[in-house]
């Protein structure tokens, strides 16, 4: 699952990183989903702009600039749900990691904000009789943009699947989301042969009760997977050595779940110690032996970066069981 595309090459969210992760293997792209004052859904990491646009630099959007809390985080910056979408189609997309991926920003400024029926409609558009391309949509912090923000984002989704025709179990779209309200309010609009939906899991302590036996029990009421930080998973020590591996996976299919664990990306600030090579944090590490252990624990999707990698763990894998 190309996770905002392949943006271990390209800025994330812009077309060419979706495109890009298809042509690597991807076989769902995976868009974060906000809201625009005027009830668009966009394609962003988050609501606030700074990091992956170029909206600082434009004078014109000066006075938007403000500071709000969002999800108990105080922020400032520029805010999705203060611009229309034709606002929004002014800025430019720029890499939200130039430290770690300076290779990216020779594609700086090259494109522009995406809506969510335009990742479908590229999901759409690259699949084939043989290959179905799925979009992963990520709802960023729906009960805010309800509550906070007057923006109801949840009934905005729901309708814009209805308007996609994206509503079905095997449809276009299967919605992943932190927010266990959400996803019930979605269900309970969409109905149980609404779309394939699947509950976020933090690593934080904050979402322990989902990953306990009755809590996995009450998530299969309302999704049909988990998507747990894979640290959940890979279990590590402070010093990012790696030091085990959880039970998770097997609970979680007890409890008839799916297991798509986030997000693996290749470089060595991402990955375990004994599979980082050299000291460079944006080094290149061994990401594919950690989606080749995962793949063997048994999970049933990655998130990742760079897709290219993960499918060829997936191949190396099927190569060792028909030996």
């Amino acid at each position: 699952m190309g996770h905002r595309g392949a943006t271990a090459y390209r800025p994330e969210h812009t077309a060419s990183s979706f495109e890009l992760a298809v042509d690597l293997g991807a076989d769902l792209i995976e868009p974060d989903v906000v809201v625009s004052r005027d009830g668009a859904l966009v394609v962003r990491h988050e609501n606030e702009l700074s990091h992956s646009t170029d909206v600082a630099g434009r004078p014109e959007f000066a006075d938007r600039r403000t500071t709000r809390v969002v999800g108990g985080r105080e922020r400032t910056g520029w805010f999705t749900e203060d611009f229309t979408l034709a606002e929004l189609r002014t800025l430019r997309a720029v890499e939200r990691k130039p430290g770690l991926r300076p290779l990216n920003t020779t594609y700086d400024g090259q494109e522009g904000i995406l809506t969510l029926a335009e990742v479908v409609a590229i999901a759409r558009r690259r699949s084939t009789a043989d290959r179905e391309i799925r979009v992963l949509a990520e709802l960023k912090k729906p009960s805010w943009f309800d509550h906070e923000a007057g923006v109801p984002m949840t009934e905005l989704v729901a309708a814009e699947l209805r308007r996609l025709g994206a509503t079905a179990p095997d449809g276009t779209v299967v919605v992943q989301c932190f927010d266990a309200a959400a996803l019930r309010q979605l269900r309970a609009d969409l109905g149980h042969r609404g779309p394939t939906m699947l509950q976020l899991v933090d690593d934080a302590g904050t979402d322990d009760h989902l990953v306990t036996p009755a809590g996995l029990r009450e998530v299969s009421t309302y999704a049909q997977g988990i998507a747990p930080s894979r640290h959940r998973i890979l279990l590590r020590d402070g010093d990012q050595a790696m030091t085990g591996v959880s039970d998770l996976i097997a609970q979680a299919h007890r409890a008839g779940l799916l297991v798509v664990p986030w997000t693996l990306r290749p470089e060595n600030a991402f990955l375990p110690r004994h599979l980082r090579r050299g000291a460079a944090p944006s080094g290149t590490g061994d990401m594919q032996t950690e989606a080749r252990l995962l793949l063997a624990l048994g999970v049933d999707g990655l998130i990742t970066d760079a897709p290219e990698i993960a499918v060829a763990a997936r191949q190396e894998l099927q190569v060792a069981a028909a030996a």
